[in-house]
């Protein structure tokens, strides 16, 4: 193998791959990334066996070929590399580098040992804009679980309802949906979170379309010159619509700035009771208050003009609140639930391709 390739395109595409790589994993090649020339282009690729991303860029290649090399060795050291061309070239399991002012050697493992996932062969096929699809990751991938004992809830949920492709992730404390537009085709994919993490960060500022192709067992998501191809989440997922309430006793519209400030105040008194919060909606003063309370550090109010309908009071987890208000963009938005122990409805005034559910804490 030998090629010439420029620094900044090297970079960019170490700087999708090199994440995947594992060095905790029990197989040394997991830990590197495979350097491989196809029809003069060069090909980045690193697996965790679980999910695999391939970055292609253009090189000026003399000679075909292909190694693997040590992900985080490789990424820091050509991100430090001034701009220019790179000349890369195998001896062996060797890989040279060499730039006008710098030349390394660093030792790769053959390629032919690197696993590679299975090609969706037969397939649905289908796109999505990157904007769009970035917006709606953006909305509901932070409300996936961590709990690695009930895998399901790891997952992001992909599938179409009524014509309507959605979005959903929920840790059972609380759950976000986002609708991304129609789609006709019959979609069911449970996504691992992580995947959907390397895949906004893949997406970018991009606003090309991106070609989803998925099986039973796989999805493989193309964003121009990236493709990022994941195991599907086996189980069956909640139904999560049946948790969403259609309509409310109580119910405010305010200012989003003016919630996110009154919450983030009311949450420094909140730390010692894990960031119960307790909001008040009354009809006849048209406000909403926050009200925490810390043994040690004192108590606090804080309120917000609002347009109100019905009286009552629910205690939430302030963490779950702001996070919430953060992937909201309207000036406005809705507060809406039914009692103390049912579940709070947080969405866009002008919006409604977006809910957020809270689960109330008993307060």
């Amino acid at each position: 193998m030998k090629l010439q390739v420029t620094q900044e395109n090297l970079n960019r595409a170490l700087g999708s791959v090199a994440r995947v790589a594992n060095t905790r994993n029990t197989l040394p090649i997991l830990a590197n990334v495979l350097i491989k020339t196809s029809n003069n282009r060069l090909s980045l690729s690193a697996t965790n066996l679980d999910i695999a991303i391939t970055h292609y860029i253009g090189a000026k290649v003399s000679d075909e070929g292909s190694i693997t090399v040590p992900a985080r060795l490789m990424q820091d050291f050509i991100n430090s590399l001034p701009d220019g061309v790179i000349n890369l070239q195998l001896d062996d399991s060797k890989l040279k580098i060499k730039t006008d002012q710098y030349q390394s050697t660093v030792n790769g493992i053959a390629a032919d040992d690197f696993p590679v996932m299975p090609a969706i062969t037969t397939g649905e096929s289908w796109t999505v804009s990157a904007s769009t699809l970035k917006k709606g990751l953006q909305q509901v991938v932070f409300a996936a679980s961590n709990d690695e004992t009930r895998p399901v809830l790891t997952a992001v949920l992909l599938h179409t309802s009524g014509g309507e492709l959605r979005m959903a992730a929920t840790d059972s404390y609380r759950l976000a949906e986002k609708n991304i537009g129609k789609n006709n085709n019959d979609i069911h994919l449970l996504i691992p979170a992580s995947a959907m993490h390397d895949l906004l960060r893949i997406l970018g500022d991009g606003t090309d379309d991106v070609h989803i192709t998925h099986d039973d067992q796989q999805v493989l998501f193309q964003v121009g010159d990236v493709e990022l191809v994941t195991r599907l989440v086996d189980g069956k997922y909640p139904d999560y619509q049946k948790l969403i309430p259609t309509s409310f006793s109580t119910e405010a519209t305010l200012k989003r700035a003016d919630l996110v400030n009154v919450t983030k105040v009311s949450s420094l008194f909140a730390r010692e009771s894990a960031g119960s919060v307790t909001i008040e909606l009354s009809e006849e003063n048209q406000t909403l208050s926050i009200r925490s309370v810390a043994s040690q550090l004192g108590e606090n109010t804080a309120e917000a003009t609002a347009k109100v309908s019905g009286e009552g009071s629910i205690t939430l987890n302030s963490k779950y609140l702001l996070d919430a208000l953060s992937v909201l963009s309207s000036d406005e938005v809705i507060f809406s639930f039914n009692g103390k122990l049912e579940a709070t409805l947080l969405r866009e005034a002008d919006n409604k391709d977006y809910n957020h559910i809270i689960m109330p804490l008993k307060g």
